[in-house]
């Protein structure tokens, strides 16, 4: 079955590349999870969207991805979060939402599955999270939590 990613599949491919996959993955995965489009001429021009969109993300090498760390450890991201009286949340930061607050205060836009925040947020104040760039390079950016 000749299908169209429309995500990054890990072992499989990217966004955007045709693959040749058995009928059943296909069909009951890909498909179903909106992972994958099927195959046809009207939609391999779709593709040169994705590939445009997914460029535009991407990263240019190490040299890219040092500029990025250097204005990214640059940044003071704050974002608001409902607390109580202790200073302990309502829940957690989510990397969704740093990913918004890092582009909110003037860094680039990023992917949330490469923000790691190793311990959970859970309470006011400054914290560290890892940005993960490029293999070779990880930003780490400090993140000040108010309360709303």
């Amino acid at each position: 079955m000749k299908l169209i990613l429309t995500t990054e599949i890990p072992k499989l491919g990217v966004a955007g590349d045709i693959v040749d996959v058995r009928s059943g993955y296909g069909r009951n995965f890909l498909l179903p999870q909106g992972h994958a489009i099927a195959w046809t001429r009207g939609a391999e021009k779709q593709i040169e969207g994705i590939k445009r969109a997914r460029d535009a993300r991407e990263i240019r090498g190490v040299d890219h991805a040092n500029e990025l760390r250097t204005q990214l450890e640059g940044l003071t991201v704050s974002i608001k979060a409902r607390a109580g009286e202790a200073g302990t949340l309502f829940g957690a930061v989510t990397p969704t939402g740093l990913a918004q607050a890092i582009k909110a205060a003037g860094g680039p836009a990023l992917d949330k599955r490469s923000i790691s925040v190793v311990k959970p947020i859970k309470t006011l104040g400054n914290h560290t999270i890892a940005v993960k760039l490029h293999d070779a390079v990880t930003a780490h950016v400090p993140v000040e939590v108010v309360n709303a």
